[in-house]
């Protein structure tokens, strides 16, 4: 039996959609996960917000005067906890006052990368 050129294209086009549609259905199961939306509470939207004015971003804060601020305000900066705003403090009542913002790199611990993310957020006025 001989086949025409005709049944061989579509012979090959039928055995092509047959593989197509194999692979379709046994990959189905497989590849990346769905996207995942989650919205926070409005309790936790505020919270959000809330830290968002503190974070360096937000350029909400006034220039601290580092020769004034308490251990609380002083932490309130970036890149600052409790003990470095209590090392400061120490620093200000041992050294005197810092004369210019860059004064502050005195302190142990505080180098000229976190003078670069503190430099726009202090004071010495």
């Amino acid at each position: 039996m001989k086949i025409s050129p005709i049944e061989k294209i579509l012979l090959s086009l039928t055995a092509a959609f047959l593989l197509l549609a194999a692979g379709y259905l046994l990959g189905s199961g497989r590849g990346t996960a769905p996207y995942r939306v989650e919205a926070l509470p409005p309790a936790a939207e505020e919270t959000a917000r809330a830290g968002a004015a503190r974070s360096p971003e937000a350029g909400a804060m006034e220039p601290i005067n580092i020769n004034t601020a308490t251990t609380q305000e002083l932490d309130a900066l970036p890149g600052i906890g409790a003990k470095r705003a209590a090392d400061i403090v120490a620093d200000r009542e041992a050294n005197g006052p810092f004369r210019i913002p860059e004064d502050i790199t005195r302190v142990p611990g505080i180098g000229e990368a976190t003078l670069e993310g503190l430099i726009d957020y202090i004071t010495v006025e």
